[in-house]
């Protein structure tokens, strides 16, 4: 029982294990669904005690699927504190500080089941989607080291253009300090522009408009950094990308070769 257990709850090679997950999908979903909607406070006034219930409905099978994941693994301790027994606990676990009378608050945290619908990757067997995935990740460790030698030298003109437009201001209309103007600084080169501090002076607005031609820059050059070590990513360490025909190298996920156009190998 307990080997068949373990082939349903965690193997996705048979119809049963398949249509397990599947279930366990559409119930994490649908106890997501429930902590939005509870969330909305017209309708938590009219439908309050219900969605109540439901979650906690949720939050028990949850629990008892938890509890059988413990039971019926190899190794225990292993799954407890993996990355999967981590956020299997962590769904459940809002719900039962909440009766606590000391604390308050946790509830909408159960949202945190949403990151259980990462398994449909393991489930439906979408190796497309991890091998690019893999591809991502590989990317962000190669472009690290300069991703964040421009963020320094960001930050640096985040502090100089701050010192200056409180200098500038005078420490008037919002820019009574430095880490203020940083942070307006930090607002208009990101283009988010929340309005709340604005320059008034001509030099002030002058300043502005330059950071904001600049934030299209600085956006754009992680964008580029983290491209390019994409386009020279190869899976395995394997020349996949070179064409047969003209052995030319091709950017990472070609289906047909940029140069003579033949199928490529990994498409």
């Amino acid at each position: 029982m307990k080997s068949k257990l373990n082939e349903i709850v965690f193997g996705t090679h048979t119809r049963a294990g398949r249509n397990f997950d599947l279930i366990l999908l559409v119930l994490i979903i649908l106890s997501v669904l429930t902590v939005l909607i509870e969330s909305v406070p017209e309708w938590r006034a009219i439908i309050g005690e219900e969605l109540h219930i439901i979650e906690w409905i949720f939050t028990i099978i949850f629990t008892i699927e938890y509890l059988i994941r413990i039971y019926i693994a190899p190794k225990p301790f292993n799954y407890i504190f993996s990355f999967w027994g981590v956020i299997d606990l962590v769904s459940i676990l809002p719900s039962f500080l909440s009766l606590l009378p000391f604390i308050s608050g946790y509830q909408s945290i159960r949202v945190v089941r949403a990151l259980r619908l990462l398994r449909i990757f393991r489930i439906l067997k979408l190796q497309r989607f991890t091998s690019e995935s893999q591809a991502l990740a590989h990317s962000l460790r190669a472009s690290y080291y300069k991703i964040m030698v421009f963020l320094f030298f960001v930050v640096m003109m985040m502090i100089i253009a701050g010192t200056l437009m409180y200098v500038i201001e005078g420490g008037e209309h919002g820019f009574d300090s430095i880490p203020a103007s940083i942070y307006w600084a930090i607002v208009t080169v990101t283009t988010v522009g929340f309005g709340d501090i604005t320059p008034y002076t001509d030099i002030g607005k002058f300043l502005a408009s330059i950071m904001m031609i600049l934030g299209y820059a600085i956006i754009a050059v992680p964008t580029g950094l983290i491209s390019v070590e994409m386009s020279r990513y190869k899976p395995d360490g394997k020349d996949d990308n070179l064409c047969e025909n003209c052995e030319h190298d091709n950017p990472f996920g070609s289906i047909y070769c940029n140069q003579c156009g033949t199928e490529m190998r990994n498409g």
